[in-house]
């Protein structure tokens, strides 16, 4: 029995679909546990790019089942054309991939209310895919799961009330052209249809594989620093990417985890509004974006850049139970004659004891930082740790020493056999 947790241990964007892919190789199962179709996971095939929102990374391996547990909340139409690319691309998904009856669904309401909130002046920088808002009807028990749709006049009734209500805002705070429910049932009632084969009891089937001694990864989505409880509210995502997230979000027990293994990129990088401590603007920035290709897989929106933050890695590691670092995209900083890593926080003259999630205080932390000696030298064909240049290995000793946590895997590329896998 094993259940391995990987998860984003920054602001996500870390790489996580390609370490999810990478390991899935001797998986049995792949869990996504929480988030939507917000996440945006990229995986390199043969030199061909696919990008995942909802389904489980590991869905590119024939022997995997894939399992999009309780705590995703589902956009159909995201979820169907995701579906249609796998199809389209010769992969067969009938009998792996599984979907909770319990996972909520995004609505045609959530999306505009998400659009139209990311109007006002006050933004949070979202997607607009109408996470939030999913989340938000799931906490205020008026959200629609994926079991109303069994029932016609259950989900209409309950489809008619949520209208009513956002109707009115629409109409009278807003003036934007209200909803019509009955377009909205047909819509839904289709989408039933097409996705009623996958459409199972996830938490049942999960533990079960546990008991039958199965390898399961649950993968997490966004990253632990946007967290809805532990991220730097109210700049975070509506959900807990955290590894406590894994448990609710697929109904599994925490007796069952037996290791918890967080991705971080060689250096920071954060997309919507929201403190970024080590942020790099000007000509640095935009260098460390352009030779990362640092745009967002879901929206294209370009991401802020920064040096690596080991004081935020080291609260990160502490509130998920980081036991390795997987670190991507280290051939990135190949680029650059010197590399800074964020060792501490000043604030008010004091150096700061732990990492301050209170936006007011993030935003006026200075970051202390300790000076590294480029590499200047491709990494893309190493594949060995030993083949690394000495100030590649300085650097990644360097991030274990002040994090507390060790590397096992670096990634040097975007391709699976661009990979070093540590035997520690």
């Amino acid at each position: 029995m094993s259940v391995q947790i990987i998860l984003g241990a920054q602001w996500g964007d870390e790489g996580k679909g390609k370490i999810v892919d990478l390991l899935s190789q001797n998986i049995n199962i792949v869990a996504r546990y929480q988030g939507g179709a917000n996440a945006g996971h990229t995986i390199v095939l043969d030199d061909k790019q696919y990008i995942l929102h909802l389904i489980p990374s590991g869905i590119f391996h024939p022997n995997v089942i894939c399992v999009i547990g309780n705590g995703v909340v589902i956009d159909p139409i995201a979820l169907l054309d995701e579906i249609k690319q796998l199809q389209n691309l010769g992969i067969n998904i009938s009998n792996r991939l599984l979907i909770s009856h319990n996972a909520h669904l995004i609505m045609p309401y959530h999306k505009l209310i998400d659009n139209l909130r990311e109007k006002e002046a006050d933004k949070i920088g979202t997607t607009g895919r109408g996470i939030g808002p999913a989340y938000i009807d799931k906490a205020t028990r008026t959200g629609i799961k994926i079991v109303d749709l069994l029932d016609r006049k259950i989900f209409e009734m309950k489809l008619i009330k949520n209208i009513e209500v956002y109707n009115k805002l629409f109409d009278q705070i807003y003036g934007v052209e209200k909803l019509d429910v009955e377009k909205i049932v047909s819509e839904y009632e289709d989408f039933d249809k097409i996705i009623d084969e996958y459409v199972t009891d996830t938490a049942l089937y999960l533990n079960n594989a546990i008991k039958d001694g199965k390898n399961i990864l649950a993968e997490g989505a966004q990253g632990a620093l946007l967290d809805i409880d532990h991220g730097t509210y109210p700049f975070v995502t509506s959900s807990n990417p955290t590894s406590g997230g894994a448990c609710t979000g697929l109904g599994i027990p925490p007796t069952s985890i037996k290791s918890i293994l967080g991705v971080a990129k060689a250096y920071c990088t954060r997309v919507g509004n929201g403190p970024f401590p080590t942020e790099l603007t000007g000509e640095l920035g935009n260098k460390l974006r352009t030779v990362g290709s640092e745009f967002g897989a879901t929206t294209g929106r370009p991401r802020r850049c920064g040096w690596f933050d080991a004081f935020a890695m080291k609260y990160s590691a502490m509130i998920n139970g980081i036991e390795k670092l997987a670190i991507t995209k280290l051939d990135v900083l190949s680029a650059f004659d010197e590399i800074f890593i964020c060792t501490a926080y000043e604030y008010n003259g004091k150096r700061l004891k732990t990492f301050p999630t209170d936006v007011l205080s993030l935003e006026s932390v200075k970051p202390i930082y300790e000076r590294f000696d480029g590499w200047k030298t491709e990494l893309e064909n190493m594949t060995s740790f030993t083949d690394l240049p000495d100030n590649a290995i300085k650097y990644l000793s360097a991030i274990e020493k002040f994090t507390g946590v060790g590397i096992n895997i670096i990634s040097v590329g975007p391709k699976r056999n661009q990979t070093i896998i540590l035997d520690n």
